[in-house]
């Protein structure tokens, strides 16, 4: 079944992927985990637990913060890596990110 992913930015601009099913079979859980890990280190993220605990919804809504809404419109490929990797961690058939408020909805 194929997974809809929204990311959502202050500016109330909105990004559809739509993840196929074929598309999501090829990303192991590992791998989407990797891929968060890395874009997370990359772009210099924080840990928003004092402890430095990092759960899977705060790598997800950090690394399109940080990333940012230009890089979503402007790297479109990026833009659908991000959501296949975010589809297979979350595993739910609709997921909304609100970036500007920084919430994950279902």
């Amino acid at each position: 079944m194929a997974r809809t992913l929204t990311v959502v930015f202050g500016s109330g601009k909105e990004y559809d992927f739509t993840i196929g099913t074929d598309e999501l079979a090829a990303v192991t859980e590992d791998a989407a985990w990797r891929w968060f890990d890395r874009e997370y280190s990359e772009l210099g993220c924080q840990a928003s637990s004092p402890v430095g605990k990092v759960l899977v919804i705060d790598k997800i809504l950090n690394v399109a913060k940080f990333s940012g809404e230009a890089r979503f419109s402007g790297d479109p490929a990026w833009a659908q890596d991000y959501a296949r990797h975010a589809a297979r961690l979350l595993d739910r058939d609709k997921v909304r990110v609100d970036v500007g408020n920084a919430a994950i909805g279902f």
